[in-house]
C-alpha cells in the first residue's frame, strides 16, 4: 500500500542544522520519504559524514555542504549552489540553532545576546527569504519548516535569549505564512520538547537528569530523535495541504501540565 500523502518523491530538500540531533532525525525521515536531501550546518566534516550515513541508511541523494546561516552571504550562496545543482528548493527546514549560555539576565553581554537571536532568529529568517525567492521564482509552491521549542511557550531561567529567539521564530512563521501563501508556500514551526542527543545524555542519565524527567514530561522519558521524524514529513508533503502558520508541539506532554 502507498500513501502518496506523506510521499517526497522528486523533491528537493534543504536542512539547516541538518547533521546532528533532531536536524539529522529531519534529514533521515525526509530522505525516507523519497526527497533529495541537502544538509548543512557550519561544519563540512560533519555534514559529509552525516550525508553519507543517511545516503547509505535510504537510498535517497544525500548532499552536503557548509553555511553559517547567520552569515547573509553564505546563505545567499548556499541556495544558489542548491538551485543550480538541484534544480530548486521544495522544502526548507530551518533547524540550525544554539542554546547559548545560561545566564541571568543582568549578567548577560550584549554578545550573548547577539550570538543567540542571530542563529535562531535572524538566521532562519534570512535562509527563509533566501530560499523563498527560488521557490516563488519556479511557481511550484514550497513547504518551510522552522523547528522552535516549546521554549516558545514556556519559559526558562537563565535562557531569555534562547526562549526569546523561540518566541520570536513562531511569530516570524506565522508572517510568513501570511505574506508568502498567495505563492503557495506553506509556514509551519515545531515545537520539540526534551529529546536525547549525544549532547544531553550524560546530564538525563544522570540522577538529577532523571528526576528533571519524572517532573515535567507526563510520558516519563525523553523523546527520542527519530519520533521527529513523523510530524517533518507532515508539514513537507501533501498531507498539510492546509496548514500554514500552525505551531505543532512534540513534548510528551511537557506543556500540558
Amino acid at each position: 500500500m502507498t500513501l502518496p500523502y506523506f510521499d517526497l518523491s522528486g523533491k528537493v530538500a534543504l536542512v539547516s542544522g541538518g547533521a546532528t540531533g533532531i536536524g539529522l532525525g529531519i534529514s533521515s525521515g525526509l530522505a525516507e520519504a523519497g526527497a533529495q536531501v541537502v544538509i548543512c550546518s557550519r561544519r563540512l566534516r560533519v555534514c559529509e559524514d552525516s550525508a553519507r550515513q543517511v545516503a547509505a541508511d535510504t537510498g535517497a541523494s544525500v548532499r552536503a555542504m557548509a553555511c553559517d546561516v547567520s552569515d547573509a552571504a553564505q546563505v545567499q550562496n548556499l541556495v544558489d549552489q542548491v538551485v543550480e545543482q538541484c534544480g530548486g528548493i521544495d522544502i526548507l527546514v530551518n533547524c540550525a540553532g544554539v542554546g547559548g549560555s545560561e545566564k541571568p539576565i543582568l549578567k548577560m553581554e550584549e554578545a550573548d545576546w547577539d550570538s543567540v537571536l542571530d542563529t535562531n532568529l535572524k538566521g532562519a529568517y534570512t535562509l527563509s527569504r533566501a530560499a523563498a525567492t527560488p521557490m516563488i521564482t519556479a511557481g511550484r509552491g514550497g513547504r518551510i519548516i522552522n523547528v522552535a521549542s516549546v521554549g516558545a511557550i514556556i519559559s526558562y531561567p537563565n535562557m531569555s535569549a534562547y526562549c526569546a529567539s523561540k518566541g520570536g521564530l513562531v511569530q516570524l512563521t506565522k508572517v510568513m505564512a501570511l505574506e508568502w501563501v498567495r505563492h503557495g508556500i506553506n509556514v509551519n514551526a515545531i515545537l520539540p520538547g526534551y529529546f536525547e542527543t549525544p549532547m544531553n545524555t550524560e546530564f538525563f542519565a544522570s540522577d538529577a537528569g532523571k528526576a528533571a524527567v519524572k517532573r515535567q514530561i507526563p510520558m516519563r522519558r525523553l523523546a527520542r530523535i527519530e519520533e521527529i521524524k513523523g510530524l517533518a514529513i507532515l508539514l513537507a508533503g501533501p498531507a498539510s495541504s492546509f496548514m500554514t502558520g500552525s505551531a505543532l508541539v512534540i513534548d510528551g506532554g511537557n506543556t500540558a501540565w
